[in-house]
């Protein structure tokens, strides 16, 4: 069964995310702190965090900042700071979604359920262009025999444009087709992705493939031997 990792320094929310989600059938365990967070996340290996930002001591970045240093673990930001450039500064920061307070536990649930969706294995094959390889079904990426790590809003696109290479995509349909209709953010978050993994894949050879900008169309993975 899927395990929750709640991060929440104040009691009653804690204590309402702790109630949805067991209702829902996952389930959970809390800490109040950032310090604590990181512990628990070690013991528990949990399916997916749900991170506060406003933490005593450890702020939620720095807790999120650690996850990504050792761990793809889904994360959500949970925050009363809801301004979209908030909102897009997680993101680039590695975080895969982003519920802003006062939230309805409902959502929160539908919202855990979209990234785990999104996150889960599947029975694709691996793909190889040139020294870049990419289980699908193990959702590990390669280069030049080194794995990268990526966050899972990154890894998410990256699979997707691996199965449908030389595909063109407009982030509208990037974020029907991996996130969701759920998701809720600003279509930026695509932008960012595309960008963070164009960083990550810097010394793939263009010969072999690169993530294309077809201006006024959307992106695509181009690759040689498709």
């Amino acid at each position: 069964m899927n395990t929750i990792l709640i991060v929440e320094d104040e009691f009653p929310i804690n204590q309402v995310l702790k109630v949805y989600l067991r209702k829902a059938g996952f389930q959970t365990e809390s800490v109040s702190n950032g310090t604590d967070a990181l512990e628990k996340f070690e013991a528990v290996k949990p399916a997916l965090v749900l991170l506060d930002v406003m933490l005593p001591g450890l702020s939620g970045w720095e807790v999120l900042q650690e996850i990504r240093k050792k761990s793809d673990c889904p994360v959500i930001m949970l925050t009363a700071l809801g301004e979209v450039n908030y909102r897009l500064d997680g993101l680039n920061k590695g975080a895969d979604d982003y519920i802003s307070k006062p939230f309805v536990g409902e959502e929160v649930v539908a919202r855990v359920k979209a990234v785990l969706r999104r996150t889960e294995k599947n029975d694709h094959p691996v793909k190889r262009y040139g020294g870049l390889e990419i289980d699908l079904q193990g959702h590990r990426v390669k280069l030049n025999g080194e794995e990268i790590r990526l966050a899972p809003r990154d890894l998410s696109l990256l699979l997707f444009l691996a199965e449908h290479p030389n595909q063109t995509f407009t982030r509208e349909q990037l974020i029907e087709k991996i996130w969701g209709w759920e998701y809720e953010g600003s279509d930026r978050a695509v932008d960012l992705s595309i960008k963070r993994l164009r960083k990550s894949l810097k010394d793939w050879p263009i010969q072999d493939g690169e993530i294309r900008t077809l201006r006024g169309l959307g992106y695509q993975l181009s690759v040689r031997d498709a």
